[in-house]
């Protein structure tokens, strides 16, 4: 199971910036998604929102070896947005670009359950 927590802290932060979240753009075929990968945690979650680098924090299970930790972005977020997602770029970086294909930005802060944007 997919656990998705965001801190009362970033949960104030979220609201003060509203649509000027800059981890998540729009494009024709679907999102653009800014994240920082930490490795090693004990379960798959979105953790919150870094607003220095603006980009979502997302703790993984996988180390990042052989390509165990980018599978593990992929599949997870596949399986949560039911759309391909792809790493455009960041292959080899804890700081990732990702496109989700078929969503709105949102439909996906929607699901990730940050409905106040």
């Amino acid at each position: 199971m997919v656990d998705f927590h965001i801190s009362c802290i970033d949960f104030v932060f979220l609201i003060l910036l509203g649509n000027k979240m800059k981890a998540i753009k729009e494009t024709e075929g679907g999102i653009l998604l800014d994240i920082e990968v930490s490795p090693n945690a004990s379960k798959f979650e979105i953790s919150g929102y870094n607003s220095w680098r603006e980009r979502l924090e997302i703790r993984i299970k996988a180390i990042p070896q052989k390509g165990k930790a980018n599978k593990e972005i992929i599949k997870e977020l596949s399986k949560l947005t039911k759309m391909d997602v792809e790493i455009i770029s960041g292959l080899k970086s804890h700081q990732k670009t990702l496109l989700i294909n078929k969503i709105s930005r949102d439909d996906f802060l929607n699901i990730i359950g940050v409905k106040w944007l």
